[in-house]
């Protein structure tokens, strides 16, 4: 897949992250951190053309949280607000236990979908997000009893290697939909040539996602729309709309994206068509 993807009008998948777990309020009024503002936000960020939210929960002190009770909470929200929009949960985490990663998979009903991390990752001056193989293998096996969808989220190169030896080892749904990272730190260092590089690098039949942090948001979803791939932005990764003018909200990120899609006559999917691509119906 790739360039063809655009060329034949395959619809753009836009994935909205509205929340994160790390940066809140503080950053930008905006990020939603409760149940209701993150229902809110989803519905917003549905009507303005996302057809995925990447959901990660808040305790009500504002703090990232992990229990399924909270991420039960955020769904009701989502699906009360919301009308058709495929909910996908994440499941990375830095120095938290293997088996509270796991809690986000147990609400009634699971997510459609949820992330996970191909590999370690430095967070922070003292802190790393170990992803052991053992850890990854053990959420998928939980993702698969569930029929939750993996998202495979590629922070640098070598999780591109890591990529074909969890195929090796799991026997993953296709389509195989991975999501290629770009910032600073642990991650792919933000240019076009490595995003063409980590595409051309990516299983054969593999659809991917492009996620730009920070300032690199909108051109590389720019890049990731005219190459054939699909969209991530969001208030997680990006609390700006433009330099030094913060976004008002999750769905004002959205609809430039959409815009931009539009621009460059490429219809945006909604949730139906987003399953039909991913192969969730």
């Amino acid at each position: 897949m790739g360039y063809e993807a655009y060329l034949s009008g395959e619809p753009l998948i836009i994935t909205a992250a509205l929340t994160g777990g790390v940066h809140g309020k503080e950053a930008n009024p905006a990020l939603p951190e409760s149940p209701e503002e993150i229902g809110r936000a989803a519905a917003a960020a549905e009507k303005a053309g996302a057809a995925v939210v990447h959901l990660h929960a808040r305790a009500p002190n504002g703090e990232r949280a992990f229990e399924t009770e909270r991420f039960q909470e955020i769904d009701d929200a989502v699906r009360r607000y919301t009308d058709d929009v495929i909910i996908q949960h994440s499941t990375g985490g830095t120095a938290a236990p293997d088996d509270t990663r796991h809690l986000p998979l147990r609400t009634d009903p699971p997510p459609e979908m949820a992330s996970l991390d191909m590999g370690p990752l430095n967070r922070y001056d003292h802190l790393t997000s170990e992803n052991t193989r053992a850890l990854v293998d053990s959420l998928h096996g939980e993702m698969c009893d569930r029929g939750i969808k993996p998202e495979l989220e590629v922070f640098n190169g070598g999780h591109i290697n890591e990529v074909y030896g969890f195929l090796e080892r799991r026997d993953v749904a296709e389509p195989v939909y991975a999501t290629l990272i770009f910032g600073g730190g642990t991650l792919s260092r933000p240019t076009p040539e490595n995003l063409l590089h980590s595409i051309r690098n990516l299983p054969e039949g593999a659809l991917f996602n492009t996620l730009g942090f920070g300032q690199h948001q909108l051109p590389f979803a720019a890049l990731g729309t005219i190459l054939g791939g699909h969209v991530r932005v969001g208030l997680e990764d990006n609390v700006y709309y433009r330099r030094g003018e913060l976004a008002t909200g999750n769905e004002q990120l959205v609809a430039r994206v959409a815009e931009l899609a539009h621009t460059l006559e490429r219809e945006v999917a909604s949730p139906s068509q987003a399953r039909g691509i991913l192969g969730l119906d």
